[in-house]
């Protein structure tokens, strides 16, 4: 099914009796919209081509996030050639949790042309008001627990593994189809030369019930379940949360066993029970900015070796949480600074130098307070639009 835009004037009218959106489908034209984005940021010195493998997987029926979600995808053209994409999805999950019959947008990439947004959002918002939605949300690339918001500050350096880019223009695109926003998503970075404060330090010390560990992989699928289990006691009344699914979790837990080495997983104990836990992944977007997207034929040797050897210098904070029985104590912010800390030394002996710690909600006070203390700082700012759907 395809649809025109009205010709208008000149080489304006010309344009647009071109441009029209076709939804995705077949295997060729999903690998056109994964391809979308070389296009769009093919003159950003600081976008980092991901990875062709994981775009496919992510957007294929391995991903466990389709067994409870509605997608469809469609690539804007002019003529022949691609100018946008964009995704709708319908989560049964957060339906079931907040009934808000609210449907979401992601996957947004575009040229400046207010002509293509408006035609790729429309397209999202038709499908979604067939499926009963009545508020779009986005952008999600897919979920909550995946890449989301739109990059509104900080678009002067390479985004960090699993978090997203996108070009100064489009959130003024965003906001003349009637988005405004929703939610701030905070993206702070923190040198790993930080000192936890005196006083914490000397908390940590009297706090004989206070125990941290890292990881175990010899233990993996029962440590992996205290982490979901945290995780989902933490952030239980946070904004739009969704918890992983089983499948879901499994998957994160196969890239974290891959990816990550077991000190960058701490998991503190208070009298012997889990109470908190951070994890950080080494950055890949820093080994991988001239792979191109490609692991063949010799992209996988490149990876490996420096994963292996060479080591990022930087890394991401992808989870961290406190129990919520703690959270409003000092004890709480005592957890929260020794995870960070245990951390902290284990980047340190791999020489990591910088680790991103998102997103953080612009409204999450209590956390912030502890990342500023060590001298964090916000670099980058994501925004969650929303709109109603007449």
């Amino acid at each position: 099914m395809k649809s025109f835009i009205p010709c208008l004037s000149g080489r304006q009218r010309q344009d647009n009796r071109l441009l029209r959106v076709i939804p995705v489908e077949g295997r060729r034209a999903l690998y056109r919209f994964i391809r979308v984005p070389w296009s769009i940021y093919a003159d950003d010195p600081v976008w980092v081509p991901p990875l062709l493998m994981e775009r496919h997987r992510h957007l294929s029926r391995r991903n466990p996030y389709f067994a409870h979600a509605r997608c469809r995808f469609w690539i804007a053209y002019r003529g022949k050639q691609p100018v946008g994409r964009i995704s709708a999805q319908v989560d049964e999950l957060h339906l079931e949790r907040y009934q808000d019959a609210t449907g979401f947008f992601g996957m947004l990439d575009a040229q400046n042309d207010a002509a293509i947004f408006r035609s790729l959002l429309d397209a999202a918002e038709t499908w979604l008001r067939e499926m009963g939605m009545r508020r779009v949300l986005g952008p999600f690339n897919l979920s909550i627990n995946h890449e989301c918001g739109l990059l509104v500050e900080g678009f002067d350096t390479p985004p960090m593994v699993m978090m997203g880019h996108a070009r100064p223009y489009y959130a003024a695109r965003l906001e003349e189809q009637g988005y405004s926003k929703e939610k701030d998503l905070l993206a702070y970075r923190l040198g790993t030369d930080f000192m936890i404060p005196e006083v914490i330090q000397a908390m940590g010390k009297m706090a004989g019930r206070v125990h941290v560990r890292p990881l175990r992989k010899s233990r993996l699928e029962n440590d992996l379940q205290i982490i979901r289990d945290i995780f989902e006691d933490a952030w239980s009344q946070n904004w739009c949360f969704i918890p992983f699914t089983e499948a879901e979790f499994r998957d994160l837990g196969r890239n974290l066993a891959f990816l990550v080495d077991e000190n960058f997983v701490q998991i503190a104990e208070v009298d012997g029970v889990p109470t908190a836990m951070i994890v950080v992944f080494p950055n890949l977007n820093e080994i991988i900015r001239d792979l191109n997207g490609r692991l063949l034929p010799v992209g996988w040797f490149k990876l490996l070796w420096r994963l292996k050897i060479t080591y990022p210098k930087t890394g991401r904070a992808v989870l961290m949480g406190v129990r919520k029985r703690y959270q409003h104590s000092l004890l709480g912010a005592v957890l929260a600074f020794m995870v960070i800390d245990a951390v902290r030394v284990a980047g340190v002996k791999r020489g990591m130098q910088e680790v991103e710690l998102s997103w953080i909600l612009e409204d999450n006070t209590r956390m912030r307070d502890i990342l500023e203390s060590l001298g964090a700082e916000v670099y980058k700012r994501y925004r969650i639009y929303q709109k109603r759907l007449k």
